[in-house]
């Protein structure tokens, strides 16, 4: 043992304290040398890196937890020693599917301020009834223990390494001015100095896995020739462990770890040099040439898209098959698969799989379920599924969020003046007279789609607001501050830069002081959708006397030729409903305050949105023959899914608006509800609806506002059919297959 001398002053209480303190400290330094040795990872079927099946190593093997009398203690002591700030919750049953090996710990009693679980109270360790089947998981927090240090003290063990002690660092000039950085020395930080790694035992595997953490979908080889002359110049510092992935791995966390064998005592790699990777970027992510433009590629049909996603490697999973896009099923939803999905894309592996429609909820069929990866499928469709998804429901809608490359996208822009982080006066940073500064942006012609790509490139999620007076935020700006003008996004930009802009030749006749541009921002925002089954089972065609259709007609409801007919003379109506459902995260609501919605007397009701919906009639080749539009005279919940209760009802001058899960259904027998098609002539046509045609209110998918369909008029009867949702759809394939009988083939 150890000798303690102490030196002290005084009376036998103060002997009776000091002895009591000695005790403790033997007894700790006892129990130190008593506590089994164990290392914990987090295994299994997960759908984040900081949840899983617990797993403890002890013994040279790998062995699981049993979850009789676990708590959310026992939970707490496994995060806090994994290096997390706490436990979330734990879970029974081996949700994150069954382990292997023995079951070190059974019966165990934490109070949850145990520095390590074996020092928790058990049956002992390996002493256990329980089987696999009961193996328990846990959730632990996003965030990390400031400061925490991972401690090796066991072979092969898992090194448990956030992503921010990791870098790709470029060394060839060619490469250093390139953004994103896709070649380069790997390096670890260790000991607050970064070093670099042995490539002796460094395999394409593991190369795979860090392209994969930085937002990479593949690698590709490189020459090394210039990396040894470079490794001659200057001595690397070598880290002391090699890696080991399998290339499934979805973060160097979760990689082996072993001491580094070709390491000698010198801190030289024998025979090798440091690791060198090169990255294939995605084609939204590749470097431009110096021309500033990419070459025009063919593209083929894409099988696999995201939706709802507020920034980009996120959304919703959707599949195309037979012309039709649908959904996966969140049943046995991993990690694993996906990463298939985000590397398909083009992005890196997958931070999240996000399970429950946590993305929004999608339209249509639900194409995949219990979809079972292997991780190196070219496609998500390659993997083994279940074609039934019996019991599933659009609820229950896959989500990802990838690993994206750094572009540095947030270092040039930033907001100013808002009352709190998600809302204020745009300003970017440009360069002038050789030095950079931050300017206003011009609000003319300022809306919800640049909006939308301010936040997005922020991270702040979607655009709730897009103002063009900012003059009541805090903060001097002058008129002549404007460093960007005639902005023009089509909301899909990763960068306001990329949207289309004046350039060098500023023009802003307002000027830049009260009108500067600005946003509000939201992690959520409604997404409406219309149903295409319920268009094309309630359409039909009516004749209508003129003095039917007055208050119509006051509206512009009926077409320009109706000004000069008789009140006796009859219009011809293409009737419909239309079912507008909101499957975003949060509810639709109208952008103008109730005080300033417009009364409409000869309807008796208001207006929260002039134009809401767009009805029109176009032939084969494009033309529009017939149009048509409705104003959300009463935006409601019509009917709402089991266990949402409506929330707007425009009755009695009541609050307007679509609650998530719920729809409106504008019925066919309402005015306005219908295209005047009197002067259009028998044929096929293409009958479009468009939901929110002026992006009036931001949501988080515009593509599925549309809905297109086929539509045919013998002079005496009209059908409605291929009705589907989106810009693009197996309707153009239609179009373009006639035969000389003008039949489809």
């Amino acid at each position: 043992g150890h000798d303690y001398v102490v030196f002290f002053r005084g009376c036998l209480p103060c002997c009776t304290v000091i002895l009591l303190v000695l005790f403790e400290l033997a007894l700790a330094q006892y129990e130190h040398l008593d506590t089994p040795r164990i290392q914990l990872r987090l295994a299994g079927d997960k759908r984040k890196h900081n949840e899983g099946r617990v797993e403890v190593f002890y013994n040279n093997e790998w062995g699981t937890v049993c979850d009789d009398d676990f708590t959310i203690h026992a939970a707490q002591v496994v995060c806090r020693e994994l290096g997390y700030l706490e436990a979330i919750s734990w879970s029974p049953s081996s949700k994150y599917g069954k382990g292997q090996g023995p079951i070190w710990f059974d019966n165990l009693h934490c109070t949850g301020k145990e520095k390590t679980l074996a020092l928790c109270p058990s049956n002992g360790i390996g002493v256990s009834d329980c089987k696999h089947s009961e193996d328990v998981g846990v959730v632990c927090s996003d965030k990390r223990i400031p400061g925490f240090k991972f401690v090796n003290t066991l072979p092969n063990h898992n090194l448990d390494i956030q992503v921010e002690d990791v870098r790709i660092r470029a060394i060839l000039s060619s490469y250093r001015k390139r953004i994103p950085v896709t070649e380069g020395y790997v390096e670890v930080k260790d000991g607050g100095k970064w070093k670099q790694i042995c490539n002796t035992e460094w395999t394409q595997l593991d190369s795979r896995v860090i392209c994969g953490m930085f937002g990479f979908p593949g690698e590709r080889k490189y020459n090394a020739r210039v990396y040894k002359m470079f490794a001659r110049r200057r001595k690397p510092t070598y880290w002391d462990y090699a890696v080991n992935c399998t290339g499934n791995e979805a973060h160097l966390s979760s990689c082996k770890l072993g001491q580094a064998s070709s390491l000698k005592l010198n801190g030289t790699c024998a025979g090798g040099l440091p690791v060198v990777v090169s990255c294939v970027p995605g084609r939204d992510f590749a470097p431009t040439s110096m021309t500033g433009f990419r070459k025009a590629f063919r593209q083929e049909q894409p099988l696999v898209r995201l939706r709802g996603g507020a920034i980009v490697g996120e959304g919703r999973v959707e599949v195309l098959k037979n012309g039709e896009w649908g959904t996966i099923c969140d049943d046995s939803w991993s990690l694993l698969s996906a990463t298939v999905v985000c590397r398909e894309l083009g992005f890196g592996t997958a931070i999240e799989a996000l399970s429950g429609g946590r993305l929004g909820q999608g339209m249509g069929p639900v194409h995949m379920n219990e979809v079972q990866c292997t991780g190196f499928e070219k496609s998500i469709t390659e993997c083994v599924f279940n074609k039934e998804a019996l019991g599933c429901s659009h609820e229950e809608d896959a989500a990802v969020r990838c690993n994206v490359p750094s572009m540095g996208f947030q270092q040039s822009l930033r907001l100013s003046g808002g009352r709190n982080p998600y809302e204020g006066r745009v300003e970017v940073l440009v360069e002038r007279n050789g030095s950079l500064v931050w300017g206003t942006v011009c609000s003319e012609s300022w809306g919800t789609m640049e909006a939308m790509v301010v936040c997005r490139q922020l991270g702040l999620g979607f655009a709730s607001n897009a103002f063009q007076e900012t003059w009541y935020w805090p903060g001097e700006v002058s008129a002549d501050n404007v460093v960007m003008s005639g902005v023009r996004c089509s909301g899909t930009e990763m960068s306001l830069s990329h949207c289309l802009h004046h350039g060098a030749h500023l023009s802003c006749a307002k000027g830049g002081g009260r009108n500067a541009a600005g946003v509000s921002c939201s992690e959520t925002a409604p997404d409406l959708v219309l149903n295409p089954q319920v268009v094309e089972q309630t359409t039909y065609m009516e004749d209508r006397p003129m003095f039917m259709l007055q208050c119509a007609h006051e509206e512009d409801c009926l077409s320009s030729t109706a000004n000069q007919v008789p009140a006796n003379s009859y219009r011809r109506l293409l009737r419909f409903s239309s079912q507008i459902h909101n499957n975003g995260q949060s509810d639709f609501r109208p952008k103008a305050g109730r005080h300033s919605w417009v009364w409409h007397d000869c309807h008796r009701h208001y207006h929260s949105m002039e134009v809401f919906t767009l009805y029109d009639l176009f032939s084969l080749n494009g033309t529009k023959v017939a149009e048509g539009h409705k104003a959300s005279f009463c935006l409601e919940d019509s009917e709402c899914d089991e266990g949402i209760e409506k929330r707007y009802e425009c009755a009695n001058f009541g609050d307007q608006g679509i609650t998530v899960g719920c729809w409106d259904t504008y019925r066919h027998d309402i005015d306005c509800q219908w295209v005047d098609i009197t002067d259009i002539k028998p044929g096929d046509y293409i009958f479009q609806i468009v939901i929110n045609p002026n992006y009036e209110v931001p949501e988080s998918d515009y593509t599925n506002n549309i809905l297109k369909c086929r539509c045919r008029y013998d002079g005496h009867r009209v059908w409605m059919y291929s009705c589907h949702n989106g810009k693009t759809s197996q309707l153009f394939v239609l179009v373009s297959h006639f035969n000389v009988d003008n039949q489809i083939i």
